[in-house]
């Protein structure tokens, strides 16, 4: 276990007769790259959340719900004396008539067992085609901002690994200097004086 003394807050910016040049410039690294860090986490974050919950808003305002109605018997067995739940829905094709007038058919999850007639909804974009129920705004919030906030780390992760990289040169290039004096100086350790 190694000897430690104190811990010395802001250690790196003290006056010391012994820092060399090469700890002054990895001390404004150090500094330059947890600033670049945190800027482009939180500001590529809350770019991307801004986005998306924009492009969700968009999406609840342009898809619309239309009417339509099953093709053919859902296949399975209807729940019975109980509440139909999302594992109890299957896929089935349905067909609606779009706002301008045109036929369409697609898949839907619809009750197993839906007799072929059922009402159903289907959501559909501006150009009529088949889309999902678009998300809440409580849903979309949460994803936007599930989505902001992997960018952001994505982002900070590009700083953070280019100052690790650089400190990594700094180290070798500052071993390589020691390399060098030690290979000067050593020698003399070993004479005697007389």
């Amino acid at each position: 276990m190694a000897l430690r003394g104190p811990q010395v807050w802001l250690w790196r910016w003290r006056r010391n007769p012994l820092k060399r040049r090469a700890d002054r410039i990895e001390t404004w690294v150090v500094l330059g790259v947890w600033t670049l860090t945190v800027l482009a986490g939180v500001l590529t974050g809350a770019a991307v959340s801004r986005w998306a919950e924009d492009e969700l808003a968009r999406e609840r305002v342009e898809w619309r719900p239309l009417a339509g109605r099953l093709a053919e018997r859902a296949p399975g067995t209807p729940a019975e004396g109980r509440a139909a739940s999302r594992a109890d829905q299957v896929w089935a094709r349905a067909t609606w008539t779009a706002a301008d007038g045109s036929a369409h058919s697609g898949q839907l999850r619809v009750p197993a067992g839906s007799p072929a007639g059922t009402p159903v909804t289907v959501w559909t974009d501006r150009e009529g085609r088949q889309v999902t129920r678009p998300f809440t705004p409580a849903q979309a919030r949460l994803r936007a901002g599930l989505l902001g906030a992997a960018a952001g780390l994505a982002a900070a992760a590009v700083p953070l690994v280019g100052g690790r990289t650089l400190r990594d040169r700094l180290e070798r290039r500052r071993l390589d200097q020691w390399d060098t004096d030690w290979s000067r100086f050593g020698p003399m350790w070993g004479r005697t004086t007389g």
